[in-house]
């Protein structure tokens, strides 16, 4: 029930948008992944844009509001965020190795918690959780010790990556939303003959 519920209001029209933007995806992911530095320095200094923009709106809000107890808090956040940002506009190739050593922590950490909560309550299929966790914290262990030179190319294929998958999400829905449009509209006349 909740996955026709899922597909309701989608039609085969919508499938070929859902295929074109997946298939577009899928190549500007491959594209991204041919290129992996260039793909590193221009999720930095997206990212650093970002970073200044939200910085400037917060520290703008922040000033209005200078009878709040929050208001220091809140203005030395939003001046990080502007320093951060320029920071990383100025000097991606040192933000990639900054955002690097930021990944191989999320990758080592997270893998060993994720392994170690598998072993400790043992829930159904919790070796594949284990394996999970070790090859993340393998990973992470692998972008540090290989620190700076991964930097170079650890954020752009991960980028690159996602992009792929997330494109090929959008084919596998597409699929299932044409295939579902076959079964109803093949179902319809047997509906309609079927005695009251």
């Amino acid at each position: 029930m909740e996955t026709a519920q899922h597909f309701d209001g989608a039609q085969p029209l919508h499938a070929g948008r859902f295929v074109a933007l997946g298939i577009a995806l899928v190549v500007l992911g491959t594209i991204a992944l041919a290129a992996p530095l260039l793909t590193t320095l221009a999720s930095v200094v997206w990212y650093g844009a970002f970073v200044l923009i939200a910085g400037v709106i917060e520290t703008a809000t922040v000033f209005g509001a200078r009878g709040w107890s929050g208001v220091l808090l809140h203005l030395l956040a939003g001046i990080s965020g502007i320093v951060l940002g320029i920071l990383l506009l100025t000097h991606p190739t040192a933000g990639a190795a900054g955002l690097t050593l930021v990944v191989a922590g999320l990758f080592l950490v997270g893998g060993i918690s994720r392994a170690a909560v598998a072993i400790a309550l043992r829930f159904p299929s919790w070796g594949w959780a284990v394996v999970s966790g070790l090859v993340a914290a393998l990973v992470g262990t692998w972008i540090a010790a290989g620190w700076p030179s991964t930097s170079l190319f650890t954020i752009g294929t991960l980028v690159a990556v996602e992009m792929i998958f997330r494109g090929s999400g959008w084919i596998a829905l597409a699929t299932q939303i044409r295939r579902r449009s076959r079964t109803v509209t093949a179902e319809a006349p047997t509906l309609v003959s079927s005695p009251t």
